[in-house]
């Protein structure tokens, strides 16, 4: 397995068990997180198409850059940004499942999820990678040199999660509010 490939298994890993944490979030925590990200959602929609494809599009890429440019500080913001959004998935998943239904989740999510999901990991593997290198290279002067290689590497893959963060904002913005209008949402 390469270098990267462990960092991309890691990154997995702790996105799902997010999820898992947030399938087992008590029901009534879940739908008060529901009810928080409602307001929010019905701000959006209000936006035309191309208004929320932008928004969508640049929250989701500050959310990778900023952990991949944070992440020295002990990995700290990956991992939090991995679990955490893992983590939300799980309970407002689970929670919209109970409120509304299965399909209405899926129809909801996995349409953008297919692009957003492994842009997440990608360029949180990279954050992981260049943030352990940077920690690795403070105590040992020997890894210092690899440095430079470890942040190229780590830049094309961040450069790879937010080329893929394109479509997944598009398909966000023009065609989930249509699916899930069909599924009644």
């Amino acid at each position: 397995m390469t270098h990267y490939g462990r960092f991309f298994l890691a990154a997995t890993a702790v996105f799902g068990l997010g999820i898992a944490a947030g399938l087992l979030t008590p029901p009534d925590v879940a739908r008060s997180q529901v009810a928080s990200l409602g307001g929010l959602a019905q701000q959006l929609t209000s936006l035309p198409p191309l208004g929320l494809f932008v928004y969508i599009l640049f929250r989701n890429a500050s959310v990778l850059f900023f952990s991949f440019i944070l992440s020295p500080f002990l990995l700290l913001t990956p991992l939090l940004a991995l679990g955490f959004n893992g983590w939300l998935i799980g309970a407002v998943g689970i929670a919209l499942a109970q409120s509304k239904s299965v399909a209405y989740v899926l129809a909801g999510t996995l349409p953008h999820a297919i692009f957003e999901i492994p842009a997440f990991i990608i360029a949180e593997a990279a954050a992981l990678s260049f943030g352990l290198s940077v920690l690795v290279a403070l105590f040992r002067k020997e890894r210092r040199p690899a440095l430079s290689a470890s942040l190229s590497t780590s830049l094309k893959y961040l450069a790879a999660g937010l080329v893929l963060l394109v479509p997944a904002a598009a398909v966000e913005a023009l065609i989930t509010p249509r699916v899930l209008a069909y599924f009644g949402g």
